[in-house]
């Protein structure tokens, strides 16, 4: 069972406020003063001696009635705001590149967007919801028992959502320059297509089985790279530098394995734009085009990410030595990696010992 410390202490701090902000409000209706501040002040704001309205309870009781208590909605709020930060770079970029016609940035541009959206989505909401952004994520950490299946409905929903959203505040922002770029022809093809500003599309030699190919090895790649970084039996990395790894992997196979296919390896990432543009302007092409090929991102990545957990599992997890509860100073977990390699593999338990989810582009 997950528990948010953070939520729970956070509870307690803000109770402590309101009922110490009451008695300060009934003090000062009989004449009294406190010497209790439930609102601490910065030292020079205090020192300036400005008086006037406190807004502070008003707010506080907004936060109260505004504040989600349901551990499941929470997180889908989570995985919503963070799949639309990431969608906002990622889209933005790309409509930059598209409608300047590369003279304010480049393809590499989009890959670096993507991945500076998936950092920033990470550290918005890593605390919330564990940051999957990707339903082949979720996906993957339910089938290793990390996160109960009960959830990857939501998540997934939420994350298309957040995406779709983002996607539509980028048309908005950027509707002037993509008529102007396409001459008012919202279309898939030719010189001036726009639809791959939000969507993903194949290039024009590119077959079907090649396509899906594509797609499982970009997603499996993703998976065997971010599981070990939480996994306490590897070598983890510091909970607060996981974002701008996650960040650089997802650059490195933006960078080499998205000429093919635009590299989506995340359905929602591919899902809520396509519905965007369904619905903006573009019509039903987006899904009839390249002979209905709108269902290899939607499914192959999902494949991809389970290929990917496998591997880790077979090839890493399950061989890597078990940790004592209470080691000792001398114990293997104190000793260099190439000493505790010597060891015999312990009995490997249920599950992998992962407590992060994370995404793409």
């Amino acid at each position: 069972m997950r528990i948010d410390v953070s939520d729970v202490t956070g509870d307690r701090r803000t109770e402590g406020q309101v009922q110490a902000n009451k008695q300060v409000l009934v003090m000062e209706e009989r004449g009294q003063v406190s010497d209790r501040d439930p609102w601490p002040v910065a030292p020079e704001v205090r020192e300036m001696g400005v008086k006037g309205p406190s807004f502070k309870p008003q707010v506080e009781g907004v936060k109260q009635t505004l504040r989600v208590t349901n551990p499941l909605v929470r997180e889908c709020l989570g995985e919503l705001m963070g799949t639309f930060v990431l969608l906002m770079f990622g889209c933005s970029a790309s409509a930059q590149v598209k409608t300047s016609r590369e003279t304010k940035g480049q393809y590499l541009s989009a890959n670096m967007a993507f991945s500076v959206g998936v950092m920033s989505a990470m550290y918005l909401c890593k605390g919330v919801s564990g940051a999957h952004l990707n339903p082949a994520v979720t996906l993957s950490f339910c089938s290793l028992g990390r996160v109960p299946w009960v959830k990857l409905l939501p998540y997934s929903l939420c994350q298309v959502l957040g995406a779709y959203l983002a996607s539509g505040l980028v048309f908005l922002v950027y509707y002037d320059a993509i008529m102007d770029f396409s001459g008012g022809n919202l279309t898939v093809y030719g010189a001036n297509e726009t639809a791959s500003i939000f969507a993903t599309y194949p290039v024009e030699h590119l077959s079907l089985s090649s396509s899906i190919l594509d797609q499982v090895v970009g997603t499996a790649m993703l998976m065997l790279c971010i599981l070990p970084l939480d996994d306490q039996k590897n070598s983890p990395a510091p909970d607060a530098l996981i974002p701008p790894i996650v960040a650089v992997v997802v650059l490195g196979i933006s960078m080499s394995m998205s000429s093919n296919c635009g590299g989506a390896i995340n359905p929602a990432r591919d899902l809520g734009p396509r519905l965007l543009t369904l619905t903006a302007g573009w019509g039903t092409e987006v899904f009839t085009c390249y002979n209905y090929w709108f269902w290899v991102p939607l499914t192959a990545p999902l494949l991809g990410g389970m290929v990917g957990s496998g591997m880790y599992l077979v090839f890493i997890a399950w061989h890597l030595p078990d940790l004592p509860t209470n080691p000792p100073i001398d114990s293997p977990s104190t000793k260099p990696t190439a000493e505790v390699w010597k060891q015999p593999p312990a009995p490997e338990k249920e599950g992998v010992e992962l407590k992060i989810g994370y995404f793409q582009h």
